[in-house]
């Protein structure tokens, strides 16, 4: 009998969990061994569990799937990340697979395309939705033949990443500090060497240039 699969689910939203699990405990190849619902709880979670796979959402409360794939794979090279979401934006590919990831996954193809992927990312190859894996292909041609992608969001260390990500979620300088587990001083001093850096100059404009750069998602229909 072939080893299981561990698989470690993390998604804000708990139905979204509770149907990724049932479905993959149909199969006798996976093995669901724990659920996150948000950054720093995925981030825990795969430091206890050491699953060979996380499905990881994007949006996120706390720390979104992006960091969250950082911090993991800063601490357990290994595991592989598949990214689970409804966002097919070609940035959000391209910051995934420069964070580590193995996989990128529309929510919409679930199913036969899930066990896949999973089965894919696992063996140690690459899984890419063909919607999104054009774009991605077209970036990299584009970038050999002498384009220069100049991404912002790249001039940041991956800390201050994370403390971008929490302030333009409206996160105060001490609610910040206590997720990153780091002083009020250190959040202050990351937010000015983020302002330093994109060239701003309040909480305000890094906000916008968090959703400019789909840092953050906002949902238009509450405009």
């Amino acid at each position: 009998m072939s080893k299981k699969i561990k698989i470690l689910i993390a998604d804000d939203h708990t139905l979204v969990r509770a149907g990724l699990a049932a479905f993959l405990k149909i199969s006798d190849d996976f093995e669901v061994v724990g659920e996150a619902a948000d950054g720093v709880e995925v981030i825990e979670a795969a430091r206890k569990l050491k699953p060979d796979v996380v499905l990881m959402d994007i949006a996120m409360p706390k720390l979104g799937g992006l960091e969250a794939t950082v911090e993991i794979k800063k601490v357990n090279p290994d595991i592989k990340i598949l990214v689970l979401t409804q966002y097919e934006d070609i940035v959000y590919v391209r910051r995934f697979l420069k964070a580590g990831a193995s996989g990128y996954l529309l929510k919409k193809a679930v199913t036969d395309d899930l066990i896949k992927a999973i089965h894919v990312i696992a063996g140690g190859e690459m899984y890419l939705h063909p919607s999104v894996a054009s774009g991605v292909i077209e970036g990299y041609l584009g970038v050999q033949k002498g384009g220069v992608e100049d991404d912002p969001y790249e001039r940041l260390t991956n800390r201050e990443k994370e403390v971008l990500k929490l302030i333009a979620e409206g996160h105060t300088r001490k609610e910040i500090a206590e997720i990153l587990t780091i002083t009020v001083r250190t959040a202050v001093a990351h937010q000015e060497n983020i302002c330093a850096k994109l060239g701003l100059h309040s909480r305000i404009d890094l906000v916008k240039f968090a959703i400019k750069q789909d840092i953050v998602k906002v949902d238009r229909t509450e405009i």
